[in-house]
């Protein structure tokens, strides 16, 4: 399991890009000692943003056949600086917070907060205390409490940074807080039940496909959907009534729609024969098509 790998810097808007359109150009990018002045950051901070590209899947870290450390760009992070490099759609925020959230590495404190937190709502000083708890009953290794600590801070501004701002240039905006998943009022962390348009269509069925894509399934039960980790009931906060009223929404698609079967003893969702990029794509395409 890992933490405190941000160096304390949450990820900001348009970071995503800086660092995508620098890798294309050189996949050791991050090992350049002049990195910090291309890409206009602080060292700190292109440290920061390693760990955000490898985090979100954007990016993944490998060796060369010299044995030194790379960084390619993934099929995902192709889709997302081609379609929306300065994440615009409220479903390329969705996306990014679901693949920092959905597995236990390598952002162990938001795979915590998100999946196995069930509190709604938790002063910030208790929020230090579960996720400590947490890590002494689960890690062999003592992980410092400053560091559990640098986590809850960074995991806090990630979704609430700017959320009172009004100018989307501001450089202190994470690309996050579109999606309305947190606030924090008086002292009290609070886990928002978002609508569908705050998470986007989009996101919700890809998310669901790569989910079935990555079990090697092609149905699910909306009682998994609801209450499994890794799907929309843990990753975005999202209630049953919610949970069922984007199903059947999706059962209206016009391209890729899902089969929703209810019954007395299992709502059950067989999804559509494509794969979760293809389906990315596809609706990506549409979209900045609708707006030109």
């Amino acid at each position: 399991m890992a933490y405190g790998q941000h160096q304390s810097f949450y990820l900001r808007d348009r970071w995503l890009n800086k660092a995508i359109k620098h890798l294309i150009e050189d996949e050791r990018f991050f090992y350049d000692k002049e990195a910090f002045e291309k890409i206009g950051l602080g060292k700190n901070m292109v440290q920061s943003l390693r760990f955000w590209v490898v985090a979100t899947r954007v990016v993944e870290e490998k060796f060369n056949n010299d044995r030194k450390k790379i960084h390619l760009i993934t099929p995902l992070g192709n889709i997302i600086y081609k379609y929306d490099k300065f994440i615009q759609f409220r479903d390329t925020a969705s996306i990014i917070h679901y693949n920092l959230a959905k597995e236990i590495e390598p952002a162990t404190t938001w795979y915590w907060f998100f999946n196995k937190l069930n509190e709604i709502t938790i002063k910030k000083e208790n929020l230090n205390k579960s996720l400590n708890d947490w890590v002494v009953f689960n890690e062999d290794k003592k992980i410092s409490i400053r560091s559990l600590s640098r986590d809850v801070d960074c995991l806090i501004k990630l979704y609430t940074a700017g959320q009172s701002i009004l100018d989307p240039e501001e450089n202190i905006q994470s690309p996050i807080t579109k999606i309305n998943l947190l606030k924090e009022n008086k002292g009290n962390i609070i886990k928002n039940s978002p609508s569908i348009d705050d998470v986007g269509d989009t996101a919700l069925l890809y998310t669901l496909i790569k989910y079935a894509e990555d079990q090697g399934i092609d149905n699910v039960s909306v009682e998994e959907i609801a209450t499994k980790k890794g799907l929309w009931g843990k990753i975005f906060n999202l209630n049953r009534a919610t949970i069922v009223n984007a199903l059947e929404k999706f059962t209206n698609q016009p391209k890729y729609s899902i089969k929703f079967t209810r019954t007395n003893n299992l709502d059950t969702v067989r999804l559509p024969e494509i794969s979760s990029l293809e389906f990315l794509e596809f609706e990506y395409k549409r979209k900045v098509e609708t707006l030109v």
